[in-house]
């Protein structure tokens, strides 16, 4: 169980996500925090990663390995589809 709070998770998880984004947009990409909810991270990738074949290696090898170093081990990051983001609120 991660031992913070949704709120206490804002800020470095966007620290961490703006740390990440310059190696995105060398490939035409880009990142862009959401929110937390329930100890998870939610982002929406954009530019040159959406539909790109690498973009879940890219959340998984790149994105939640950076937030698991820098935050804690359990934190995980979903990809919010453009137009979904209204439904972060039924989760």
């Amino acid at each position: 169980m991660i031992p913070f709070t949704d709120e206490e998770l804002m800020n470095p998880a966007r620290s961490v996500i703006d740390k990440v984004r310059p190696s995105l947009a060398l490939d035409g990409g880009d990142i862009e925090f959401i929110t937390v909810k329930n100890s998870k991270v939610y982002i929406q990738l954009r530019g040159s990663c959406i539909g790109c074949a690498s973009s879940g290696s890219t959340l998984k090898y790149g994105v939640e390995r950076q937030l698991k170093m820098a935050i804690h081990p359990e934190i995980t990051v979903i990809n919010v589809p453009i137009g979904m983001e209204d439904e972060i609120d039924n989760l």
